[in-house]
Order: C-alpha cells, then sequence, then structure tokens
C-alpha cells in the first residue's frame, strides 16, 4: 500500500503525471511476460496484427489496441496465463518507399548503391525509427510482451518462411508462370488483387474503324485505351449477335501494324458496349487474357514493366512512355480517318493502393500459389463455427471470398523482404532451378531477385511469432490464440491466409473468434487522413496537442490522458462506421475524475488498519452490493460477447449513476461518525469496482489500487477471489424507491423554485419507506412534520407507493409556480400545434426521409405526454 498522506493534496487527477509512471511500474514487473506452461483452458493469447516496422500511431491502432487491451487484461485479472504476442512487420513496399525517397533526396538511388548496400541502409532505417510505435503503444498501456517482440525478417523468422515456401513448393502448390498480373507502375512491382481498389474515372471512348480483310468495308470497336492496339490479336462479338454473323472467321486488318486479326465468338463479349465488337488484346487485360486462353491466342506486350512500349510494337512507338504513346497513336489514327467519333465514358478504373498509380494489367513471369488445396479446410472451419466471425454477417462476406479464391501472385519485385529461395543456374532452356532452404552447392547458381509478399510471412505470424517450426514451450502453450482482431480491409488479405496457413502448417485453426471493429471517421464522415486535414494523432488526444482542420475553431485537444481515450475508443466501438466524437472522450474524463473523487472521499475516510469485506449494516449497503455484482455480471458479458460499448457504458453508468450520485450521498453521514461496518463494505465496494473497471481504463484504477489498505502487488495481476455477494432484491426495491422520489421532489422544487438550501416541511404519505425515510428526507430536503398535523398541503408530489405532501412554508411560492406551469402549458400548446401542422402536410410526409418524419413523430409524442403530466 502507498503512503496515504499525499491524497488529501492530490484533488485532481492528472493524467499525464500518472500514466507514465504507471507504464514503468507494469514493465518492471514481468507481468506482462508469461513463462509458457499450463493447460490450454489456464492460457489466453491474441497476436497482435502486425504494425508496419516504420509506422506510427494512428487512430485505427488506438482502437484497435485499446479492444485487444481490455480482452487481455480481463482474461489476465481472471487468473489466466496471458500473452498479448507482440510484432512488427518489415512491410516491403511501404519500408522500401521511404528508404528509397532518402536515398533520392542524398542524390543517389538504390540502383546506384546496389542491392546488398541498400538492403543494409533499410536495415539501418528500422534501427533508427521501427522502434517508435512500440513506444507509443506502451504510452496507451497496452500490455503486450515487450520482452518478447518479434519481426518478420529475423533470422528465425526467416527461417520459418523459408520452410513454407519450399513445403509448398514440394506439393505442388507453388508455381512460377507468365501470368496476367496487376502492375504497380508506381512500385515497379506486382501486386495482388486485394491490394487493388477501383475507382470511378472519365475518359474518351474512341470509336476506331479496323478495315476488313476482304477489301471492302470496316468493322468498328471502342476502346478506352487506344495506345493497346498495337498489341491486339483478333476482334470477339458475341456468338449471339446477328449484326456481325456474316463476319465470323472472317479477317480485319489492324491499323497502323497490319497484323491480321481474326474475328471470333465469345460469350463474354456485351453486345450493348460500345458497337458490340470487342479488340482483343490478352497482353494488357485481364478479361482478353482469359478469352485468348480459351481461344489460343497468341500473347503480345507492347507495355514493358517500365512503363515504356516495348519491342513488340512497330519501331516508331518503342520507347515512348504510355502516354506518349496513346497521343501518337491516336494521331495517326485521325490521320488516317480511323477514328469513326468519340464520346465521354465513366467506368471503374483499378488503382493501386500503395502507390496511388493506376494498375496496369501486365502478363509477366511471377511466382503463383495455388490456393484451392489450402482453401477448402478454411471454408469448412468457418461453416462448422470453428471459428466465428464478430459481426457475423462477415461470415458471408469471408465465405464469398474464399469460394472464388484465385492463384495468389506471391513474388514481388522489391529489394526489401524475404527473397524467394530459388536460385537458377545457366539459361532457357536448359535452365537448372533449386529451391531450397540452403543455397545449392557449385558454381554458377544465381538467386531469383525478387521478394515475398508482405502477407506471405504475416500469414504465418500467430505460429511463427512463437519459435515455429521448433516445438518450442511457448508454441505448445500460447497457440491456438484465442482471439484476432482486426479491421475489414484485411480480412482477405491477413485473416483468410492465417487461417489457411495454420490449419496446413499446424494442423489446428489459429483462433477460434474473429473480431472486426469499426472504422472511425473524422467527425464529418470522411476518411482520417493527414493530407486531407481529417486525420487525428491519438498522441495529440492522450498529451494534448493540436486539432487538426477537420475541427471548426481549432484550438488545441486538452490532454484526456490515455485512459480517456481508450474508454472514448470503446465507446465509438459500437457500429461498423462510425464518426469520431471527442464528446465521448470527454466523458472517459468525466469517468477517471469521477472514480479518483470518489476514491480519495472513501480512503481519506477510512483509517489504514481497515480492510476490505462485504460487511453490510444498512439497507442502502446491501443495495449497493446487489447492484455491484449486477454491474460485474452485465459488463463482463459485454465483454465477453465482444460488446465493448455497451460494457463501458454500463461502467460509467455504475460508477457516475449509482456509486458515487447515490451511494456515496446515502452513506455521507455514517461515513463521518466512522461506522466499522461502513468502512470494510466501502473499500470492498471500492476494490471490487476498481476490479471491473481496469480492463477499459487501467491506469487510473491502477494508481487508486496503491492507496487501498492491505494490498500488495499490482490490480494488472488481478485479485484474489472473493465468493460473489447474492443480488438482494429486495434491498433494490427500497432503495430504489427512495431515488425515485428523491428525483421526483426534486423536480418539484425546481419547478416551484425552492431555495436549493431550504428545507421544506412535509408528510409522508406513502408506505415502503420504513428503512429509508430518513435518506429521503436528507436527499429531498424536506423535513417530515412530526406528530398529527392539520395543516393542509400546498402541494402533493407522488412517489412509488403514495405521496408526499407539501405543507405550507414562506419558501414555497405556489402563485410563482402556477405562473410557470401556465407558460410551460402554452408553449407545450405552441410546440404540438406547430408539430401536429407539420405532420399534417402531405408534401413533407412524402418527401422527407423516413426517419426525419419518424424522429417528429416521436417528438409530438414527447410534447403530448409532458402536458398530460402538466
Amino acid at each position: 500500500m502507498a503512503d496515504r498522506s499525499d491524497l488529501e493534496a492530490r484533488t485532481r487527477y492528472d493524467p499525464t503525471e500518472v500514466e507514465p509512471r504507471i507504464v514503468e511500474r507494469w514493465l518492471a514487473s514481468g507481468l506482462f511476460h508469461p513463462e509458457p506452461g499450463g493447460s490450454p483452458s489456464e492460457n489466453y493469447s491474441i497476436a497482435i496484427p502486425l504494425p508496419n516496422v516504420t509506422g506510427v500511431l494512428h487512430m485505427g491502432h488506438a482502437l484497435n489496441n485499446s479492444v485487444q487491451d481490455c480482452l487481455i487484461r480481463y482474461h489476465r485479472m481472471r487468473g489466466q496465463r496471458t500473452k498479448w504476442i507482440l510484432g512488427t512487420d518489415h512491410a516491403g513496399i511501404a519500408t522500401q518507399i521511404q528508404v528509397e525517397r532518402a536515398v533520392i533526396a542524398e542524390g543517389s538511388s538504390r540502383e546506384q548503391l546496389g542491392r546488398e548496400a541498400f538492403v543494409e541502409r533499410v536495415w539501418r532505417w528500422r534501427d533508427d525509427y521501427g522502434g517508435q510505435i512500440i513506444e507509443q503503444l506502451k504510452r496507451l498501456g497496452a500490455s503486450l510482451d515487450y520482452e518478447d517482440e518479434r519481426f518478420t525478417l529475423d533470422d528465425a523468422y526467416a527461417r520459418a518462411v523459408q520452410y513454407v515456401f519450399v513445403t509448398l513448393f514440394e506439393k505442388g502448390y507453388i508455381y512460377r508462370d507468365r501470368y496476367m498480373v496487376n502492375w504497380d507502375p508506381g512500385e515497379h512491382s506486382a501486386i495482388s488483387d486485394l491490394e487493388v481498389e477501383d475507382r470511378e474515372a472519365t475518359d474518351t471512348l474512341y470509336y476506331i474503324d479496323y478495315p476488313l480483310d476482304a477489301g471492302s468495308g470496316a468493322i468498328t470497336v471502342a476502346t478506352v485505351r487506344p495506345e493497346t492496339m498495337l498489341a491486339d490479336v483478333a476482334i470477339a462479338v458475341h456468338p449471339d449477335d446477328e449484326r456481325y454473323a456474316r463476319l465470323l472467321g472472317e479477317k480485319a486488318i489492324l491499323p497502323l501494324v497490319g497484323r491480321k486479326l481474326k474475328i471470333i465468338a465469345d460469350d463474354y463479349v456485351k453486345p450493348e458496349f460500345g458497337t458490340g465488337a470487342l479488340k482483343i488484346t490478352p497482353g494488357h487485360d485481364p478479361n482478353d487474357f482469359e478469352i485468348g486462353r480459351r481461344h489460343g491466342l497468341p500473347e503480345i506486350g507492347v507495355i514493358g514493366e517500365d512503363g515504356r512500349i516495348t519491342d513488340e510494337a512497330p519501331e516508331r512507338f518503342r520507347g515512348l512512355t504510355v502516354e506518349q504513346a496513346r497521343d501518337a497513336v491516336l494521331a495517326e489514327l485521325r490521320e488516317q480517318g480511323l477514328i469513326a467519333r468519340t464520346e465521354p465514358y465513366t467506368h471503374e478504373v483499378p488503382f493501386s493502393q500503395r502507390s496511388g498509380e493506376r494498375i496496369e494489367p501486365l502478363i509477366s513471369l511471377q511466382w503463383f500459389m495455388r490456393m484451392d488445396e489450402l482453401a477448402q479446410p478454411a471454408i469448412d472451419v468457418v461453416k462448422s463455427g470453428q471459428v466465428r466471425f464478430h459481426p457475423e454477417n462477415y461470415t458471408r462476406v469471408y465465405l464469398n471470398w474464399m469460394e472464388n479464391i484465385r492463384p495468389w501472385c506471391i513474388s514481388r519485385q522489391l529489394w526489401w523482404g524475404h527473397q524467394i529461395p530459388v536460385w537458377y543456374r545457366g539459361s532457357p532452356p536448359t535452365q537448372e532451378q533449386y529451391v531450397g532452404t540452403e543455397p545449392p552447392e557449385g558454381e554458377g547458381w544465381e538467386r531469383d531477385p525478387d521478394v515475398l509478399d508482405t502477407w506471405f510471412s504475416s500469414g504465418l505470424f500467430p505460429f511463427a511469432a512463437l519459435g515455429w517450426p521448433e516445438d518450442t514451450p511457448a508454441l505448445r502453450a500460447f497457440y491456438p490464440t484465442d482471439v484476432l482482431l482486426t479491421g475489414r480491409e484485411i480480412v482477405f488479405l491477413w485473416v483468410a491466409r492465417m487461417i489457411m496457413l495454420g490449419i496446413e502448417f499446424r494442423g489446428e485453426i489459429p483462433f477460434t473468434d474473429v473480431y472486426v471493429h469499426s472504422i472511425i471517421q473524422a467527425p464529418d464522415g470522411r476518411r482520417m487522413s493527414k493530407s486531407l486535414g481529417t486525420g487525428i494523432d491519438p498522441l495529440d488526444l492522450i498529451n494534448g496537442g493540436p486539432r487538426p482542420p477537420v475541427f471548426e475553431g481549432g484550438g488545441d485537444f486538452p490532454p484526456y490522458g490515455a485512459d480517456a481515450v481508450r474508454w472514448g475508443m470503446l465507446a465509438m466501438s459500437s457500429a461498423q462506421d462510425v464518426r469520431f466524437s471527442e464528446e465521448r472522450l470527454a466523458q472517459g474524463l468525466q469517468l477517471t475524475n469521477k472514480l479518483w473523487n470518489a476514491a480519495r472521499l472513501i480512503l481519506l475516510g477510512v483509517p489504514s488498519d481497515v480492510r476490505a469485506a462485504p460487511t453490510p449494516a444498512a439497507v442502502e449497503d446491501r443495495w449497493i452490493l446487489s447492484r455491484l455484482e449486477r454491474a460485474r455480471a452485465e459488463i463482463n458479458g459485454r465483454i465477453d460477447r465482444f460488446d465493448f460499448a455497451h460494457a463501458v457504458l454500463g461502467l460509467y453508468d455504475f460508477v457516475y449513476g449509482e456509486l458515487c450520485d447515490w451511494y456515496l450521498e446515502l452513506v455521507k453521514p455514517r461515513l463521518r461518525a466512522g461506522e466499522p461496518e461502513l468502512q470494510s463494505t466501502l473499500l470492498y465496494v471500492l476494490t471490487q469496482t476498481l476490479a471491473i473497471a481496469h480492463p477499459m481504463i487501467p491506469f487510473v484504477t491502477e494508481e487508486i489500487y496503491r492507496y487501498i489498505p492491505g494490498t500488495e502487488g499490482l490490480l494488472a495481476a488481478g485479485l484474489p477471489d472473493v465468493p460473489p455477494v447474492a443480488v438482494d432484491e429486495r434491498a433494490e426495491a427500497s432503495v430504489g424507491r427512495v431515488i425515485e422520489a428523491v428525483q421526483a421532489l426534486r423536480g418539484w422544487r425546481d419547478f416551484a423554485g425552492v431555495r436549493a438550501a431550504a428545507t421544506v416541511p412535509a408528510r409522508l404519505a406513502a408506505e415502503g419507506y420504513e428503512e429509508t425515510g430518513e435518506h429521503l428526507a436528507r436527499l429531498a430536503r424536506v423535513s417530515w412534520a412530526m406528530g398529527p398535523d392539520g395543516a393542509e398541503p400546498v402541494a402533493s408530489v407522488p412517489v412509488p407507493g403514495g405521496a408526499v405532501e407539501i405543507l405550507p412554508s414562506e419558501d414555497v411560492d405556489l402563485g410563482g409556480a402556477e405562473r410557470r406551469l401556465a407558460a410551460r402549458r402554452a408553449k407545450l400548446h405552441e410546440e404540438i400545434d406547430r408539430a401536429e401542422g407539420k405532420l399534417a402536410n402531405r408534401g413533407f410526409v412524402d418527401k422527407a426521409p423516413a426517419e426525419v418524419v419518424q424522429a417528429e413523430r416521436d417528438k409530438l409524442q414527447r410534447l403530448r405526454e409532458e402536458l398530460d403530466s402538466l
């Protein structure tokens, strides 16, 4: 127990002083680093969604890690051996971009440095900047296992990645092929389908005449990419399109090139698009690629990986950029009179999520993973309920994607990452290939220069982070993990792949539950982004910092502290898309302050030799113990069901609405009198409240716990088991009557304009207040008339069980009260007339949004009810 001599002086709780100090206590204790052991039921583990090694904390991290830490602390306090598995991701593309920019700023380039020197430079960058987000997570209070941090490029992890590649290659799942890929011109690398986002764009649709080989006439095709016509190999029409039936099997001449193109039939063609005739370019369009493979067409590529026209095109176009080639092609077509017409065309266009550049579909020699065999077991475990998604609708989203899964392009044209463990010797067609975890023996071998997709290595994280493929104690103790918490944008990129690879290499699912958390939007509903001026730095909320431009009025955030930010994040987690609410953070700060003030009241009023124990001596004691048990069951149940918003709101309601506003007010006279049974009960209620609240607001609860008499160690480690106190419905009903009666009397006093300090004479004409009548009188500021009193009441206030009759007093001005009543009635009549008129207007009812109309109806109902009560 801490010395309480300073507690009296600490009238204000300062999170910026307390929280860093508490973090150091937690870290020094070793509590976050559990020794492996025990049975699966005794253990609990979560694998963190890997932050990028060079990343910084953003609002998504703040929300996700607040939720994870709530679960970790909750289960640790239940006595489970709890491990929150920590790691950072090497983030191939993102990290390489940052280092390349730094190198370019110095007047050099990665090509000038060479691969070995550039990779060394990235490692130095990682050493200099890689720990920033880890320190930020500590500031948030995340109870991760910092002593066992993993990195997806460390030696042991790299061995696991290579083992997986070689194993899947030997099973025939990994192969090399020339295939259509999403080429990112900004990154000069292939990227997966899941790293591509479609955006609406308006282009020009060109109608181009292709002369018929027969000598007269032309077939007109429509395209938004005239530069790719240099790689056309056919023209396709729908087999049922009668307009072109006579041309099937005929040939057309490719303008500017002279190549003869066969006119073919394919069901993919949409007769309503353009002219119904489609130029087929298998080298530069994924749909054309599939058509080409069905019909055995050649695959010509005129756009290279450098974004320039290749030697496959006529000589005059070679070396041009795509934009230059488009202009040159259009100029020649216009000169030859082959552009029939143009029109604007709005359509979805693929862009890279990485670089923001427009995707260039190219046929490229890449490494792929066949997914069918891996996907089926991962489908089965979700269908059988072994893996559950929360919210449940993500089950269908996951299954839809998995049941239509395509081969995964796993190679990337980067230098930073897991270099593919394949070596070549010689040249095609006699080239030798070696695949293995160790380099081949002999001379002349060259390693494949590509690296693996980052998601390939991160997909192994739940078990590779625990030492796999070695059979480590940590792996036996903490795999499978229990739950995964993630954003919806990586359900396919990461979650699905962890399930597939976990089943394949461990024979077990990697987790049983997947909680897909909310997306926090800017206050105006836009996505959070620094470039848009809508991004919020969580540390600016914790420590105080500038408000971004999206906040009207500007200025700085107050230092809310980590507890308030965590509470606010959890309170905002009730929907899939939720706007950031500073009011929620303010509520969290109010809660921490309220709990601190309540703790000071109790601790400064209880001697240091008193110990916590439920020793109820009055009905209000039985009431708070009963309400405490109900709050514990409700809040814990919400956490178990991943309903974090209602859990934190339930905590707020208990601390504010029951413990502080009512119980402490009810017992203040007894506390001042030094009643021993009350002192023990107060300490018990405070200690148990801290335990319930700790997973959500760990800092203030840990700080208060230091001052509890008879305590040792950390609250974060959990409390000794105590028998639950039985729910007391009789006490709840008794005190519930008092609360309702006090509220009714306070409402009457406000309306009648009675001075706040005045004590009004009254008669209790109600039943059920035998144990609580004195509480009612004190809290409502009334004095009960003693003995028979024939005075006529000037007012009667309905309360449960009867009424409280207000007797004549100089503090009661009934004339003023009646005037206020009359004014309020008149105002209500006016508002009711206006609402009824609005709802009688068919134009409003028919045209306004349904929720607006319903809100007006609800408002009218409330107004009528208030008028009736008056």
